[in-house]
């Protein structure tokens, strides 16, 4: 057993030193999870993150004086109720539930029929409908429905037309109040005083959230007194409430989503409070909700899964994974229109009974198709910066709606730097001005131009960072599986193929890829069971520690070795290891290790506990081998352990020794602290994001 600065001894031979720390900090960003009715621990001197509290969306307003000088379109089904979820109060984001980076060990077996509905928040791209869209999908099953299979939702209120996906859309009014949501707020033209909102999801990025600067100045604003979470309450919210009636509709019966599995995707690049912010959105907005007095588990039924993680599922559901084997490694790309994310899997089973594990850190970028409208939509501003009528709102728009549908996705590479490529003015009265490529009403310009400028920047921000993945797994990867709406890209695909062709086997873009995240996540509920069960460790977690002296130590770090007040040989700065590198674990394992610590007097319960992280192979012994580095400090606060407290009620003249466990978890985008004793939790810390 480690003793948090001296070794376990007799009770005689016990150093009688108190040790005399001081509260460190966690970096970056500690969140503390306080399980309760247990008694908790806040050893960090920063605050609490707390969310604001959230105004309710209104019911429905008319449409009719926003669209008096165009066609209406079709009118909603959906009755918008007055809202149900709180209209005031703060959204508790550390909560008592297990963090929702975190899929569940195991899903209740005796739930046959039950209802599993997914939905892919944001993020991507579809250029049938218009330029620069994020888009949501909402996915859903039952064993009893369709022979189990993964259905969508295709009709959408605003149109008669079938879309699998819905823009990501809100149109407010100037008090603030919902006016419009989807389709209905894409299509409407907004008048004095009205905002229309977009892309907020990238918001809640984990730079973003750290500091509001880095937030990328060509996003739209947020409408005043608003921030994005009360934007995702209010989509998710409107949402929800067509979705249940609508698949009623769909499938003839009532559908029962009150009590149904809820599955929400997020970035893989996103941190525990990121996703903790659209758990308790999610929440609030009606997702899941209780269905009785004896159901007190009913926030389980809402499940945060990453978009890389769902996509992967459903993958391997697909023709045999394209022939992979177990043992043999895949990487997931899903390019979305906001995001890049990456994330590798290894096959642990046989397909039958399909059971992946996740390799290293995920990763992610805002990188996705939405910055090559961005980027196109700056060029234009660059080339026509003296042609002023063709940069208002209108012009702008019409130019990147006619990019997003010809050129974004059948754009070729260099094969077109010697081709003109044509764009329809809005405003064709201007005059023609060939220096900057304007003719006869059309904007002209080179493909080496839009190369250079729109998609080369994007395209080689996501190959560098499918690079440095492949540099974190430091093993073949046989196969490369480019999913989401960006994968659609020709130029994308033909880039990584010209560079990862030989390097990987099967470079694939898989059917049904621009959906793959929804259903992959659907699927996953379906399954009842956990399908991306297991991680692999991707580096090696220390903590530094002193134990007794061996031979060893005399002979290779002497100036380490000491003797306390027992007179027992001490060796400092020695590595006490709580995860090796390369080790498979249970989503959720928690790997304990014993300790205890001597407190001289009742008001000694903190320890500093130094973290130390490496990813070489080898087994370190010390601190100072150079290839570890120092991870984080850990404050542990153990006063309100029983035996500690007993002990503290009656002080011994020399003090006395309270002994725990520390547990380390590690899922595919966080490592865990956990403080334990006799099996309980008293406490945890997330101390590293692996990305």
């Amino acid at each position: 057993m480690s003793c948090c600065g001296s070794p376990r001894l007799p009770a005689k031979d016990r150093d009688t030193t108190a040790r005399s720390t001081s509260i460190g900090t966690l970096n970056p960003f500690p969140i503390s999870h306080q399980p309760g009715p247990r008694p908790g621990i806040d050893p960090f001197e920063n605050p609490s993150f707390r969310p604001p509290s959230i105004s309710s969306p209104p019911p429905a307003h008319s449409l009719s004086r926003l669209n008096a000088n165009q066609p209406s379109p079709p009118p909603s089904t959906l009755q918008r109720p007055n809202p149900s979820y709180p209209t005031s109060g703060n959204l508790n984001l550390l909560s008592t539930y297990q963090s929702s980076a975190l899929v569940p060990a195991s899903l209740p077996p005796t739930d046959e029929g039950k209802m599993s509905v997914a939905i892919d928040f944001g993020e991507h791209h579809a250029p049938i409908l218009r330029a620069a869209l994020e888009l949501t999908l909402m996915a859903y099953g039952s064993s009893r429905i369709a022979a189990g299979k993964v259905q969508q939702i295709l009709h959408w209120p605003g149109s008669m037309e079938t879309f699998r996906k819905v823009p990501t859309c809100l149109l407010y009014d100037e008090r603030g109040q919902v006016l419009a949501w989807g389709l209905e707020a894409k299509n409407t033209n907004p008048v004095s005083g009205s905002s229309k909102c977009e892309w907020f999801k990238l918001f809640l990025e984990p730079h973003a959230l750290r500091d509001q600067s880095t937030v990328d100045p060509r996003l739209p604003p947020l409408p005043p007194g608003k921030k994005a979470i009360h934007l995702i309450v209010d989509f998710l919210y409107c949402m929800w409430e067509y979705a249940k009636e609508q698949i009623t509709r769909e499938i003839g019966a009532v559908a029962d989503l009150d009590s149904a599995d809820v599955w929400l995707t997020v970035p893989a690049a996103w941190d525990a409070r990121g996703c903790d912010m659209m758990r308790e959105a999610a929440i609030t907005a009606g997702l899941v909700r209780s269905v009785g007095a004896r159901d007190r588990d009913w926030r389980d039924r809402l499940h945060i899964i990453t978009e890389p993680e769902a996509s992967a599922v459903h993958c391997a559901h697909l023709t045999d994974l394209h022939n992979l084997k177990p043992s043999q490694i895949f990487m997931i790309c899903d390019a979305g229109g906001g995001t890049v994310d990456l994330a590798v899997y290894q096959i642990l089973g046989q397909l039958a009974a399909l059971e992946i594990a996740e390799m290293c850190a995920r990763s992610g970028a805002n990188c996705g198709s939405l910055f090559l409208d961005l980027r196109f939509r700056e060029l234009v501003r660059t080339l026509l910066v003296d042609h002023p009528a063709h940069l208002d709102s209108a012009s702008l728009a019409y130019f990147m709606h006619s990019f997003s549908e010809t050129e974004k996705l059948t754009y070729r590479g260099e094969i077109d730097d010697g081709s003109m490529f044509n764009f329809t003015c809005f405003n064709v009265e201007d005059p023609d001005d060939p220096q900057v490529g304007l003719f006869n009403g059309e904007l002209s310009i080179p493909g080496n131009l839009l190369r250079r400028e729109v998609f080369d920047p994007v395209v080689s921000q996501a190959l560098e960072l499918i690079e440095e993945q492949m540099k974190k797994v430091n093993q073949r990867i046989d196969a490369l599986l480019l999913v989401g709406g960006f994968s659609g890209s020709g130029y994308l695909f033909k880039r990584v193929e010209e560079q990862f062709g030989g390097r990987v086997r099967v470079i694939a873009r898989p059917s049904d890829a621009d959906t793959a995240t929804a259903r992959g996540a659907a699927q996953y509920g379906l399954a009842r069971r956990p399908l991306v069960s297991s991680v692999v460790a991707p580096r090696s977690y220390m903590m530094k520690v002193k134990l007794p002296a061996e031979q060893e130590d005399f002979m290779r770090r002497p100036a380490y070795v000491s003797q306390n007040n027992a007179g027992i040989p001490i060796c400092e700065n020695r590595l006490q290891y709580l995860v090796a590198k390369g080790a498979i674990l249970r989503k959720g394992q928690k790997i304990k290790t014993k300790f205890c610590k001597y407190s001289h007097t009742p008001h000694d319960r903190v320890f500093v506990a130094t973290m130390y992280t490496s990813d070489a192979d080898k087994i370190m012994r010390y601190t100072d081998e150079g290839e570890t580095v120092e991870l984080c400090k850990w404050t542990v606060d153990i006063g309100s352990l029983p035996s500690f407290q007993e002990n503290a009620s009656m002080p011994a003249q020399n003090g006395f020794y309270t002994d725990f466990e520390l547990g380390l978890e590690l899922d595919g985008a966080e490592v865990r602290g956990v403080l334990l004793y006799e099996e309980r939790e008293w406490g945890r810390v997330v101390f590293d994001m692996l990305s």
